[in-house]
C-alpha cells in the first residue's frame, strides 16, 4: 500500500513542489548542494524532504535531525536565523560531530523556512571549497527569498489540506548541466575520448559509472558492460577499500579535483584523478609505477628527523565513530576517560593523553593514560594564572600544536622535557561556548600536524567536552531540578463536579535549570472553583522557590475577587523583594451563573472557545507584573462560560519563539484551538502542544491549563 507521502506526490502536493525554488537558488548562487528539511507535525524533528547536488547515501545520516540537536539546520530553525559556516576549521569548532563525519572542504548556510508564526522547516545550502569565507549580500538575499517562497508554498498547501510531507527517501533533484547535446555531438565526444591515451570514465552524482572508455576498461580489467551503472568500488573488488570512496566523497562535497592510487592485483598500480562539477565526476585513469607517484598533494612534513605521519583517515574515522557512539552512553568521568583513551590513542598513533578541568582556580587532571602517576602528580593542580600551554588553551579556547620539543620551547621557554615525549596537541574542551577543560595528546616522535588532522582533533575534543559536561553535571543537576519542579507543581488537580480540566507541563528542551512556570486549580465549594497560571522570571532555584510562594499566596486568598487575589499576592511579593518578577492569570469560575471573572498581571491573554467552536483571544485590562509596585491596582473582567466552552490558560513558552511576533503567535494558537473541534480535553491539550512544537522550536518551559464546564454535577 502506498504511504501518504506517495499519494501526495501523485496529487502534486509532495516535495516536488519545492524543486523549482531549489533549482533556481542553486543557479543564482552557484551552490553545489541544496536541501530542504520539513518539521514533523507531532514531534520536534526535521526530516530531509528534497536534496540536490549530493548522493542520498552521503546525506543519509542527517535524514532525521532533532530540533534540539547541535547542527546548522536545527540551530537555524530553532533560533529562526541564518547560520553560516565558512570553512572546515570553523565547522570543527562549532559542529564537531558534523565535521568528524564529513572532514572535507566546503562552506554551508542554513536558514529557517517560516511564514508569520508558523515554522515549516529549514533550508541547507553548500558551496565548493573555493567559496569566500563570507556570504555575499546577493547570496544572503537569494537565501532569504528562497525561504520566503518555500514558506508560501508550504503554507498554501497546508491551508488546502495538502500538507507537504517528506517521503521515505528525499526527492532527488536533477543535476545542473552546463549544456546538453544531440546524438551526433555525443558520438563525436565519445570519439574524442577514445583517441586519448589515458582511460576516462564519468560518474553520475550518485557515484555510478555513466560512461567508460575502452582504454579505461582495459586498465581496470573489466568489460564496459560490467562497469556501467555500478559504483567503481562495487564493480571492482580490488577497489573496495576506504580510499577510493573517501576521495569520491571529497570530490563531491568540496568540488575540488582529488587523486589517489590503487593497486590492481597482482602488481599494477593505477592513478585516478577525479574532477567534479554539478553534473558528476570525470575520472582520468593512467598506469603509474608506485603508490606515491600521483598521490594527492598535501602539507609537506617538517624537516625534523624521524617525523611521523598521521594514520589513514579510514582508521581515524573508524575509531572516532566508535568513540562518538560510546561517549553517548558514558555515565561518569572514569567512563569518559577510558573511552577516550581506548579510541584516540590508536586512532592518532599517540603515546599518552591527559584530561584536565578547571576547579577552584587550578587545572586539575581528572584522568590520563600512558603517563606515570609521578609525572601526572607533577603537572596536576597548575594555577590558572600559570603560563603553560594547557592553561592557555583552556583560557583562549584555541588549540595549540607542537610538532617537536623545539617548537614547544620556542613558544614556552620554561618548558622542560620531563615526560620524554616529542610532539604535543593541546586541545580546548568547549561545550556551548563554555570551556570546561583541556586535553593533551602526546606523541613519542616528532610529528607534522597537517591542517586536516588538526580539524579532526579539534572536532574530537568538542565531542569529548560534551561527554564530560554530561558526565559531571547532567545526571545530578537534571534530576535535582526536575524533582524540585515536580514537587512544587500539583500532583493531581482536584475533582470539581461539572468541570473538566486538563493540564500539561513540559520543561524546556535545552538546558537543565528548573523553571518557574506553574498552574493550579482550587475547589472553593460545590459550585465555585478558582484557576491560576503563572510564570516566575528566570530558570534557577530562586525562581522555583518563588513559584512555590506565589502558589501558596494564591491559595491563601482564593475565593476573593480576582483583582483582590492579585493585589494581595503582589503585596506579598514586593515585601519579599526577591528581585524577580512574576506574571499571573487568575480566574474565579461560577458554575451556577456560568460565568468566569478574570484578572491578569502581565500574563499572556487567555483564549475562550465558545460552544459553537468560535474562538477569541480575551484581551483583559493589562496589569503590572507581580513584585514591582505594592500599590498597583488590578481589575477584573467577566465573561460567559456556558457548558461546552473551553477556557485556555498558558505560559509564554507555548507561543514565544525567536523572530515571531507574540500577537501573531497567540492568534495562531487560537486558530489551532478553533480547528481542533470537539473531543476530550486531554486530546485538545496534546494538539495545542504539538502545534507549538511544529510552529516554532521552544527554548522555555510550557505550562497549559484547559477548563471546560460540562453542565453536569
Amino acid at each position: 500500500m502506498a504511504d501518504a507521502a506517495d499519494e501526495d506526490r501523485r496529487a502534486g502536493s509532495g516535495p516536488e513542489l519545492l524543486e523549482p525554488v531549489l533549482v533556481d537558488l542553486a543557479r543564482r548562487t552557484g551552490a553545489s548542494v541544496a536541501a530542504v528539511y520539513l518539521l514533523e507535525e507531532d514531534e520536534p524533528v526535521l526530516r530531509l524532504a528534497a536534496l540536490g547536488g549530493t548522493p542520498w547515501e552521503i546525506s543519509m545520516p542527517w535524514a532525521r535531525v532533532m530540533l534540539d540537536a547541535v547542527s546548522p539546520v536545527s540551530d537555524a530553525v530553532r533560533e529562526r536565523r541564518l547560520v553560516w559556516v565558512g570553512g572546515q576549521e570553523e565547522r570543527a569548532r562549532r559542529y564537531p560531530r558534523l565535521a568528524l563525519v564529513l572532514p572535507y572542504r566546503f562552506a554551508l548556510a542554513a536558514a529557517a523556512v517560516a511564514t508569520g508564526a508558523d515554522t515549516w522547516g529549514g533550508l541547507v545550502v553548500h558551496w565548493p571549497a573555493s567559496h569566500p569565507s563570507e556570504l555575499s549580500p546577493r547570496e544572503r538575499e537569494a537565501i532569504t527569498g528562497a525561504c520566503h517562497r518555500l514558506g508560501l508554498i508550504l503554507r498554501h498547501a497546508a491551508e488546502e489540506g495538502r500538507r507537504v510531507r517528506p517521503g521515505a527517501e528525499p526527492l532527488m533533484l536533477p543535476p545542473l548541466r552546463a549544456r546538453t547535446v544531440g546524438p551526433d555531438e555525443a558520438q563525436a565526444a565519445v570519439d574524442f575520448v577514445e583517441r586519448l591515451p589515458r582511460g576516462c570514465c564519468s560518474l553520475g552524482v550518485d557515484g555510478r559509472i555513466a560512461f567508460v572508455s575502452t582504454r579505461a576498461a582495459e586498465l581496470l580489467g573489466a568489460d564496459i558492460e560490467a562497469l556501467l551503472g555500478r559504483k567503481p568500488w562495487e564493480a571492482l573488488p580490488w577497489l573496495d577499500e576506504p580510499t577510493a570512496e573517501d576521495r569520491y566523497r571529497a570530490a563531491v562535497l568540496s568540488r575540488e579535483p582529488v587523486s589517489f592510487t590503487a593497486l590492481r592485483p597482482p602488481d599494477r598500480w593505477l592513478s585516478f584523478r577525479l574532477t567534479p562539477d554539478a553534473s558528476g565526476i570525470s575520472v582520468h585513469i593512467a598506469p603509474t609505477h608506485s603508490a606515491h607517484a600521483h598521490a594527492p598533494v598535501s602539507t609537506p612534513p617538517r624537516p625534523d628527523a624521524g617525523v611521523s605521519t598521521a594514520p589513514g583517515r579510514a582508521a581515524i574515522l573508524y575509531h572516532l565513530m566508535h568513540l562518538a557512539a560510546t561517549l553517548t552512553e558514558a555515565v561518569g568521568v572514569r567512563d569518559v576517560v577510558d573511552q577516550v583513551a581506548d579510541q584516540m590513542l590508536p586512532a592518532f598513533g599517540a603515546e599518552a593523553l591527559a584530561l584536565m578541568t578547571a576547579e577552584e582556580g587550578r587545572l586539575r587532571i581528572i584522568g590520563y593514560r600512558g603517563y606515570s602517576a609521578d609525572v601526572m602528580e607533577d603537572f596536576d593542580a597548575e594555577p590558572l594564572t600559570s603560563a603553560t600551554p594547557a592553561v592557555r588553551t583552556l583560557a583562549t579556547g584555541v588549540p595549540a600544536f607542537f610538532g617537536s620539543f623545539a617548537e614547544l620551547q620556542r613558544a614556552y621557554p620554561p618548558a622542560v622535557a620531563r615526560d620524554g615525549m616529542a610532539a604535543w596537541a593541546f586541545l580546548p574542551l568547549i561545550t556551548s561556548g563554555h570551556p570546561v577543560g583541556s586535553l593533551v595528546l602526546v606523541y613519542g616522535r616528532p610529528r607534522a600536524f597537517a591542517s586536516e588532522e588538526r580539524a579532526v582533533l579539534t572536532s574530537t575534543a568538542g565531542l569529548i567536552a560534551q561527554a564530560l559536561d554530561r558526565a559531571r553535571l547532567y545526571d545530578t543537576k537534571h534530576q535535582l531540578a526536575h524533582d524540585l519542579q515536580a514537587a512544587l507543581l500539583p500532583h493531581a488537580l482536584p475533582d470539581v463536579p461539572g468541570l473538566e480540566v486538563a493540564a500539561r507541563y513540559l520543561p524546556a528542551t535545552r538546558g537543565m535549570d528548573v523553571g518557574g512556570d506553574f498552574y493550579d486549580l482550587i475547589r472553593l465549594d460545590a459550585t465555585n472553583a478558582a484557576a491560576a497560571i503563572g510564570d516566575v522570571q528566570g530558570h534557577n532555584m530562586t525562581a522555583a522557590a518563588l513559584m512555590g510562594q506565589v502558589r501558596t499566596a494564591v491559595h491563601a486568598t482564593a475565593g476573593a475577587p480576582p483583582d483582590e487575589v492579585l493585589a494581595r499576592t503582589n503585596r506579598l511579593l514586593t515585601d519579599l523583594d526577591p528581585g524577580l518578577f512574576t506574571s499571573c492569570l487568575y480566574a474565579h469560575i461560577d458554575l451556577t451563573e456560568q460565568r468566569a471573572r478574570l484578572a491578569t498581571a502581565g500574563h499572556p491573554p487567555p483564549l475562550l472557545r465558545h460552544p459553537d467552536g468560535r474562538t477569541e483571544v480575551l484581551h483583559l485590562p493589562p496589569g503590572l507584573l507581580l513584585g514591582i509596585d505594592p500599590d498597583v491596582p488590578y481589575s477584573s473582567t467577566e465573561v460567559p462560560l456556558p457548558p461546552g466552552s473551553v477556557l485556555a490558560f498558558y505560559t509564554d513558552g507555548l507561543v514565544e519563539a525567536p523572530g515571531v511576533d507574540l500577537a501573531d503567535a497567540v492568534d495562531a494558537l487560537a486558530r489551532q484551538l478553533e480547528r481542533a473541534g470537539p473531543g476530550t480535553l486531554d486530546a485538545l491539550a496534546d494538539s495545542l502542544v504539538q502545534h507549538a512544537r511544529r510552529s516554532a522550536p521552544r527554548s522555555d518551559d510550557i505550562a497549559l491549563l484547559l477548563i471546560r464546564p460540562t453542565g453536569r454535577p
